[in-house]
């Protein structure tokens, strides 16, 4: 069982930065792939990027590609979005989540466990 709490969203002007940190509390949390998902309102959850458990590779949606960059640290048990050059567009509720699987996937129905999501604010 892995269990995770996101933190580091909030309010930030168009061209800012925000960081996101994911911690995850589970003795295996090291053998699991993590994904950012994130949910703006009226629309459907979509994939951010993801991580394999090892980090030496990671994937990226087309649309924060160049901006954003996931990371993890096995040593804390966290997983961090970091994001620069923000848009109105990323306006979102941003969702840590974990993958047993040794895969990176960017489908929802793929992920095994969820956190409850942080808002993250662009204004114009």
């Amino acid at each position: 069982q892995v269990q995770l709490v996101e933190s580091g969203g909030g309010l930030v002007q168009s061209g800012g930065s925000l960081r996101l940190s994911c911690v995850a509390s589970g003795r295996t949390f090291s053998a699991y792939s993590m994904g950012w998902f994130r949910q703006a309102p009226g629309k459907e959850r979509e994939f951010v990027a993801a991580i394999r458990w090892s980090g030496s590779t990671t994937y990226y949606a087309d649309s924060v590609k160049g901006r954003f960059t996931i990371s993890r640290d096995h040593a804390k048990n966290t997983v961090a979005l970091q994001m620069n050059s923000l848009k109105p567009e990323d306006t979102a509720a941003y969702y840590c989540a974990a993958d047993r699987a040794y895969r990176l996937s960017q489908l929802e129905s793929e992920y095994d466990y969820w956190g409850q999501g942080t808002q993250v604010t662009v204004s114009s």
